[in-house]
């Protein structure tokens, strides 16, 4: 289970985050993420995404549900497909995309976006660090992550 500390979005109070992936069989997982405003003490957000890997494809499929406190629940959609630009798989270019619509079936949202990730492993004695350029940039390390917009 990861969890981290999130401030800003759409909400100005900090909010705890949590994330855990439980394996189903080895390409299939079940992925939850929830968060926490700790302002009012009450769930912000849910998701629950069962995910399919296709490994000879470097590609995902994921179907799930999720509630949000603005959109309350919708049902989810997404996928993603990496093309390997070194021959050792730390350097892609990644699509991906989702597609949310709302229980009644009426409303629906798509969202997609590529990004380049590059994957240094051990940068330093067991320590990964890996870097995302999107429309945002990422820096991860095994126990952080730093996020800034353009």
């Amino acid at each position: 289970m990861e969890t981290s500390l999130r401030y800003g979005g759409d909400s100005k109070a900090l909010r705890i985050h949590a994330k855990g992936k439980f394996p189903i069989d080895s390409d299939t997982l079940l992925q939850v993420h929830e968060e926490l405003d700790t302002r009012v003490g009450v769930p912000s957000y849910f998701c629950a995404l069962l995910r399919h890997f296709y490994p000879d494809f470097s590609a995902s499929l994921g179907v799930g549900l999720k509630y949000d406190k603005h959109e309350k629940l919708h049902y989810i959609v997404g996928g993603k497909k990496s093309f390997p630009v070194t021959t050792n798989g730390h350097f892609s270019f990644n699509i991906k995309g989702h597609c949310d619509v709302d229980k009644e079936f009426k409303q629906r949202r798509l969202k997609g976006a590529t990004e380049l990730s590059w994957a240094i492993l051990n940068f330093q004695k067991e320590q990964d660090v890996r870097l995302k350029i999107v429309p945002y940039f990422q820096i991860r390390e095994n126990n952080w992550t730093f996020n800034a917009k353009w």
